[in-house]
This record gives structure tokens, C-alpha cells and sequence, in this order.
């Protein structure tokens, strides 16, 4: 399914679209903002929105033209764009950075911001004081906050200062030296913790939940479990809307991808070429012609 996918009423405005290749009515695409409530929208009328990561102004341009619906400014710009091996070293300062770019280019989208490792876990006020950074300098909509029912007091504490917060759970990476690594969460008997834990937050007021590398019966549960729109990363078809880093969708990134990646494109092929057809270019003495020179 598609952004197109979405209720009518999403946005402002609508344009037609064809129908779903899957057989279900297709709604008209939608063009207005985004906004917390039309996400509650589609799960509430049995539709999926898409969302996927963003860093920089000119993807979240090409993604917030193509009807993407949220557009996440991740902690994993940590490993994906700063160089590091874990989400675990980026900074407040750096994702405000990162954040401000993005909502800058985004006129659709709504843009959530993770709330970085060290952060939010001090206290309820220090996540409160870190979020409204994100929101006052980094111009996001919404944050994003891993951890389980532990921190509903934390999400209530943020929901009372006016700040819409996304849930993290499952496999949260910035536990991951906690969790013994990248280990897929909730299964077996642990499967009703991961619900428990959702319902918690969206209880204590967190607009959405997201799972990721749960199994997809855990996951099912817990979008039956809870009133609010699910997302999913590596956990099956079930929830209200997916999301995928950019550079392992786009194909970027190189090396192994993990299961639940679909390629839609192989960038990092055609940045090669056009890096190596312009280098040759310049060796050989053709670039620039008479038509780039003054």
C-alpha cells in the first residue's frame, strides 16, 4: 500500500488516484499537511501511511514530494551519515542540526526527531527540556523516544508540556549493548511484555507506537492492543504504517542488509558510475567542455 492509500480527509486538499493494485478502493491522494491526527485517521479506517528516515534537505525534498507521510530524523544519522557504529554518539546539538534541515524542506511531512541516547533517561524534565530543543531549534512536529513502560511518566511529563511523542519498543537500538546486541524482541513468552509496554505509552499518551524486529504475531497484538497507529520495522504487514532507513531502501548503503529491507533502487551503483565517469572525464581532458566554461 501506498501514501495514496490514505483517507479522504487527509490534508487539505485531494487528487485522484488509480486504483490499488491490490484490489481495495484507493482513496485520493491526499496534499495538505500532515498532521498527528490523520495518522489516527488511517488507523482508525483500516489505511497505512509510509515513513522513512531523513538527514538532509534534498532527500527529504524528493520524499516529502513523493507523498511520503512522515519523515523521521533518526539517531541513526549516527551510523548512516556521521560514520559511527551505533546510533549511541550522536548528540542533542547534532540532531537539532540534522532536524532543522530536514523540516526546512519538508512542506507535507510530518517530521518526527528521536530524542538521542542521554538525553531523556536523566528525568521526565530533562526529556521535557530536550524535546522543546527539538521542537523550538530543530522545527520538528513530534519526537521520538525509545524505551518501554518505564517511561510512561516520561511520555505523560512531554504530552503535558504540549509535545506529541512517538514510542520506540521492541528492539531499541540504543540498548543494544543491554539487549546482547541486534537480537529480535518479543518472542515467545516475552511477546506480552512488548504489549504491555505499548499499551503503557499509549495509555500515558503517546500519539503512536513503533516496533521494531518484533515477530509479526507479536506485532499484530499489539496493533489490535492499542487505540493508537502502529509502525513497523521489521515486524510484518500488520501495523498501521512501515518505515525503513533511506539508504538501505534506496540502496546506499553497501554490505549485508537485514531481512526486513526491500531494495527499491541501487544508488550506490549509479553514484559510482557518475563518480567514475566523471573522474575519467576530467582525465581525459573533457571535462569541463566549452559549455561549462565562461
Amino acid at each position: 500500500m501506498t501514501s495514496a492509500e490514505l483517507p479522504a480527509p487527509y490534508g487539505e486538499g485531494t487528487a485522484p488516484t488509480p486504483a490499488s493494485p491490490v484490489g481495495a478502493p484507493a482513496a485520493a491522494k491526499p496534499t495538505g499537511k500532515v498532521r498527528i491526527h490523520h495518522l489516527q485517521q488511517a488507523k482508525d479506517q483500516g489505511t497505512r501511511f509510509a515513513m522513512l528516515t531523513a538527514y538532509d534537505q534534498y532527500a527529504a525534498q524528493v520524499f516529502d514530494e513523493a507523498g511520503i507521510d512522515v519523515l523521521l530524523v533518526g539517531d541513526s544519522a549516527a551510523n548512516n551519515v556521521l560514520g559511527h557504529a551505533t546510533t549511541l554518539p550522536i548528540t542533542l546539538d547534532e540532531m537539532i542540526l540534522f532536524s532543522r534541515a530536514v523540516s526546512r524542506a519538508a512542506t507535507r511531512a510530518l517530521v518526527v526527531a528521536d530524542l538521542p541516547f542521554g538525553s531523556y533517561e536523566v528525568s521526565p524534565a530533562q526529556a521535557v527540556e530536550s524535546s522543546v530543543r527539538l521542537l523550538k531549534e530543530g522545527l520538528v512536529h513530534a519526537v521520538k523516544m525509545e524505551g518501554g513502560a518505564d517511561y510512561a511518566d516520561t511520555v505523560r511529563a512531554l504530552v503535558r508540556a504540549g509535545i506529541p511523542v512517538m514510542a520506540h519498543i521492541g528492539f531499541t537500538p540504543q540498548s543494544e549493548h543491554a539487549l546482547g546486541g541486534y537480537r529480535v524482541q518479543g518472542r515467545g513468552d516475552a511477546s506480552q511484555r512488548v504489549v504491555d509496554d505499548a499499551v503503557a505509552l499509549a495509555d500515558a499518551g503517546a500519539f503512536c507506537v513503533l516496533m521494531e524486529m518484533v515477530p509479526a504475531e507479536t506485532a499484530d497484538a499489539v496493533e489490535a492492543a492499542v487505540r493508537v497507529p502502529t509502525i513497523g520495522i521489521g515486524a510484518g504487514s500488520g501495523t498501521t504504517g512501515q518505515v525503513l532507513v533511506w539508504q538501505d531502501m534506496a540502496g546506499l548503503r553497501g554490505g549485508r542488509q537485514a531481512r526486513f529491507v526491500k531494495q527499491y533502487a541501487d544508488l550506490r551503483t549509479v553514484l559510482a558510475d557518475a563518480a567514475k565517469a566523471y573522474a575519467d572525464d576530467v582525465r581525459a581532458g573533457t571535462f569541463p567542455g566549452p559549455g561549462h566554461a565562461f
